[in-house]
């Protein structure tokens, strides 16, 4: 039994993988699909599990597809950065002082970047 906790990913580890696979699938998959994509032993019945609750935070959206669902990620991993970046920041009190120590510590290329994207010069490449 201890074997088998050893042999665990860390938490967030196989949604991560399920949702590169949908990314790069780039069309919605079905949980067998997804599981041939990880080209892994993990049962169709885990990754089933991970797509609903990716589902559940609204990560990913599905349509029926005979019996069960096809699943499609709701945003690219830049928009789903920034959605896990703004429920930070919605969960604490002291945003001012999350925000400056943020800044504090960014380098000084991510610095010149923030300022250009906040003066709206469109600097970046953000689409």
């Amino acid at each position: 039994m201890g074997d088998a906790r050893a042999e665990r990913r860390p938490a967030g580890e196989l949604g991560a993988s399920v949702l590169a696979a949908l990314w790069a699938a780039g069309t919605p998959l079905t949980p067998g699909k997804v599981q041939q994509a990880l080209g892994s032993s993990h049962a169709r019945t885990t990754v089933t599990t991970i797509l609903s609750r990716l589902y559940e935070k609204g990560v990913v959206s599905r349509t029926r597809s005979g019996r069960g669902f096809a699943y499609v990620p709701t945003e690219d991993a830049s928009g789903l950065t920034a959605r896990r970046m703004h429920a930070e920041l919605a969960g604490t009190e002291d945003r001012g002082t999350v925000l400056s120590r943020f800044v504090s510590q960014l380098s000084d290329e991510d610095e010149a970047l923030l300022r250009a994207l906040l003066e709206g010069d469109g600097a970046g490449g953000v689409a």
